[in-house]
């Protein structure tokens, strides 16, 4: 009997930690049960009737047929009662996009070997060429203390600038006169213009993400592209998108404005049209567009395309020229001072043929910008907030390598160096998301799931760092003015935030809540057989999904115990990854069976509920955007060569990253609604503790020495980015930074003359040296000095100004 017990248990744990079929356990026991009936002597009876249930349960579980009538077609009957039914928008919503590693992620073994062969994206001789000329151009072109605080603009040549070199059409193919860039060329653009201006990066990168021509190239009919697509890559049409409502903001679907299908007259005809009436706000480059993408719910009463009467969200392009259509006023978002603001009509007309895409695309607004939504979600954002940290690393970097406190640069006082040390951790694994991301559209994915991981987590970390920044900058950093490079960075991080799905929603409803359903190797199939099919085809398919879904907890549910005991030493590991980070690969193996376990035991315990728990839901979803962040890290050290001097910045981001999964995982089973559940699942979860670690202080301070001495790593780190080389705030910065490091022994040898109390310190020094310490004070001073301002900020000045701007009118 011991035998038996310790074959079976060997059985269970070996066949189901690899996965095996059906099959194989049933061949395995009928083997045990033969061994049973032979070592325990049973009689000819008992053995017959033990073979004969088993030959009766082997054939409900291994015939197919058989099984579906037995077993699963009467969970099917259960599993259509229970599982609500979705509205369109939000089968829209699943539908859209693609998934890719997300996918690997939740199937609990992800394919390290398919990661690493994916190539690192790179972009083209002529992309790179748009990069070192216009996008460098551009960026000295803007100086953001005058855009942000004089103009409340981009000056006029900027934006003519941006309009005559194709800035506005980078996603527009060649063939209508676009850029017809890569993503990871457009993700390029958007990060080195908003190291420089984040108002030249919004700009550039709203009409390149959701937005008119996005929906033109994949829904418009050939009319539309062939009008509209050349005149957005010339910048003869300036576009802007218009979806947010006062009474619906991250419920977009919900949206109020309508629009009627009728007849009317159009440029002297009567035509067949639409009657529409919005309310928008929150729209950039609103106030300044020429076409305004718009959506909104269409209904046709009296049937004249059909017999829906409502036909659902729908969207069209109406010029901003057409009567009725209100648009000029400026929103004033934290300072920030790109072209934002509210559009109305009331009841204004519009022929049909607007439509995107024409009168077969009325009511398929929701599903087009879902599917648009995905791709150019997973660059803008995330891009922007790269480019934010890269400029925050170099300049904090340098900033605390030139003001020194205690006779110490203040990068070098441990609380400080703790800061900075986040700040270069972080920058590293947001810009290999941001890379990994973008690639993933490069090769035609349109990840749904992972764009929403990169925006939530790329903008809370950007925010993260700002915050970091201004801790270290200090006083200098909160007073605005000319030679303050932070300050607005600071000011706009929420507006990242907010936009394009608040970030609260992102984490709680999106990540997990959409990842749940589409990312799972067989909940949709599941649903969808339940849902959307009948007779023979929905019994098959659903036996097909259900059984395999059986397997997939049960191989999970071992190997996030097997992992748990041998705290992740047995998962696997890319055979051709560095050996310094093979141990990463594992842990987040280890991860990976733990979240696939997981969803499914609170799928289950929880059912729909689940959908309300949302602070559950939100912590998985931190363990699956864990394990994506840590997998775009540990690619980026594979594809950028295995870089030494990079090593530090993986090691304290990656443990960083596995740290917060694990927290997140204790988070769940802390809050476990069934608690007898909770205390069995840590058992299996942790069955020796929690084992994962914070970053060591160490590998915090090796990586806030790469931000603190010029040199190849810290170019790497802030690779992309504007470096000016003029004479304002952050060129002088980077000057006074070089002058600092460089003067360090003239330093030194001050202070040994002044220790042995020389009269005139400098006379010890050099002619040669002497100047070159003098520059470098120079230009510290320069660096560490504050903006200020006459008793009225300058208004009285202003006003006479604009007094005197009519009479040297006259006199001209």
């Amino acid at each position: 009997m011991l035998a038996f017990v310790l074959g079976a248990l060997a059985v269970f744990f070996v066949f189901g930690y690899f996965g095996l079929a059906i099959g194989w356990w049933t061949l395995a026991a009928g083997l045990l049960l033969a061994y049973l009936s032979i070592a325990a002597q049973f009689s000819a009876l008992t053995t017959t009737v033990l073979f004969v249930v088993f030959a009766i349960a082997a054939a409900a579980l291994n015939v197919p047929w058989l099984r579906r009538k037995i077993v699963t077609d009467r969970i099917l009957a259960v599993y259509r009662q229970i599982v609500p039914d979705m509205s369109q928008t939000e089968k829209e919503a699943i539908d859209a996009g693609t998934v890719w590693w997300d996918a690997d992620l939740f199937s609990g073994k992800p394919d390290w070997e398919k990661l690493l062969r994916i190539p690192q994206p790179r972009v083209s001789a002529e992309e790179q060429a748009f990069l070192a000329g216009p996008v460098e151009e551009l960026c000295a072109m803007c100086d953001d203390w005058e855009i942000t605080h004089e103009r409340q603009d981009l000056a006029p040549q900027a934006w003519q600038y941006v309009k005559d070199k194709g800035f506005l059409g980078m996603i527009i193919p060649k063939q209508y006169g676009g850029l017809g860039f890569s993503a990871i060329a457009h993700s390029a653009v958007v990060q080195k213009l908003a190291t420089r201006s984040s108002t030249a990066a919004i700009s550039v990168m709203v009409p390149n993400s959701l937005g008119p021509a996005e929906l033109l190239l994949h829904y418009g009919t050939d009319e539309q592209k062939n009008h509209y697509l050349p005149r957005l890559a010339k910048g003869l049409e300036i576009p802007c998108f218009a979806l947010t409502s006062p009474e619906a903001g991250s419920d977009a679907a919900s949206i109020p404005d309508s629009g009627v299908v009728c007849k009317g007259v159009w440029q002297g005809k009567e035509v067949l049209g639409m009657r529409v009436t919005w309310d928008k706000r929150y729209i950039t480059l609103g106030p300044i567009a020429t076409l305004v993408g718009l959506a909104f719910r269409l209904y046709d009463p009296e049937g004249l395309l059909g017999k829906e009467k409502d036909l659902g969200i729908t969207c069209a392009l109406v010029p901003t020229n057409t009567p009725g259509v209100n648009i000029g006023r400026r929103h004033l978002p934290l300072n920030a001072v790109f072209q934002n603001g509210p559009t109305s009509g009331k009841d204004v007309f519009m022929p049909i043929e607007w439509i995107v895409g024409g009168r077969e695309y009325a009511g398929k607004g929701w599903m087009m910008l879902m599917s648009c939504l995905a791709a150019g979600r997973s660059i803008s954002l995330p891009t922007s907030a790269v480019g934010g940290a890269k400029a925050a690393a170099r300049f904090v970097g340098a900033y605390a390598r030139v003001r020194s406190q205690f006779k110490t640069p203040i990068g070098r006082l441990e609380g400080v160096e703790e800061a900075l040390g986040r700040i270069a951790a972080h920058c590293y694994m947001m810009d290999a998301t941001r890379i990994m991301t973008a690639g993933a559209v490069d090769l035609g994915e349109k990840p749904a799931v992972i764009s929403a991981i990169a925006k939530y987590h790329m903008t809370e970390r950007g925010r993260q760092v700002v915050n970091d920044g201004m801790d270290i900058v200090g006083g200098k950093g909160i007073c605005l003015g000319p030679s303050n490079w932070i300050g607005r960075g600071y000011q706009i991080a929420p507006v990242a935030i907010t936009v394009e799905g608040a970030n609260i929603l992102t984490r709680t409803l999106i990540v997990f809540g959409q990842g749940a359903i589409r990312c799972h190797p067989y909940v949709l199939r599941e649903m969808r057989a339940a849902k959307e099919m009948s007779g023979a085809e929905a019994s098959r398919e659903f036996d097909d999904a259900f059984t395999s879904h059986i397997g997939h907890v049960l191989r999970n549910a071992i190997r996030t115990f097997a992992y748990g005991l041998t705290r992740g030493s047995i998962a696997p590991a890319p055979s051709g990854a560095a050996r310094e980070t093979q141990h990463y690969y594992r842990h987040v193996g280890r991860l990976s069976a733990v979240f696939a376990f997981l969803a499914d035991i609170s799928m289950l315990a929880m059912g729909g509920a689940l959908k309300r728990k949302e602070k559950i839901s939100g912590r998985l979803g931190d363990v699956l955007s864990m394990m994506y962040l840590v997998s775009a890290t540990l690619k980026r050290y594979e594809d950028e060569g295995r870089m030494r001097e990079d090593l530090p910045l993986v090691r304290w981001s990656v443990r960083d990253a596995l740290y917060r999964a694990q927290q997140a995982i204790e988070g769940v089973l802390s809050n476990f609604p069934i608690k007898a559940l909770a205390t069995l699942l840590r058992w299996l979860v942790f069955p020796t503790g929690k084992s994962l670690r914070p970053p060591l202080d160490s590998r915090n301070r090796e990586c806030a020495r790469i931000l603190l001495e010029p040199g190849t790593a810290r170019d790497r780190l802030t690779a992309g980015m504007y470096v000016p080389r003029g004479n304002d705030a952050t060129g002088t910065l980077e000057a006074a930074f070089l002058a600092t490091v460089a003067c360090e022994p003239i330093d030194k040898k001050l202070r040994e003359a002044q220790k042995r109390g020389l009269a005139d310190p400098l006379s010890v020094l050099t002619p040669e040296e002497r100047q070159q310490w003098q520059r470098k004070e120079t230009l510290r001073k320069e660096v560490i000095k504050v903006d200020d301002f006459p008793p009225d900020f300058g208004r009285a000045e202003l006003v006479l100004e604009q007094a005197s701007q009519p009479a040297a009118k006259a006199a001209a």
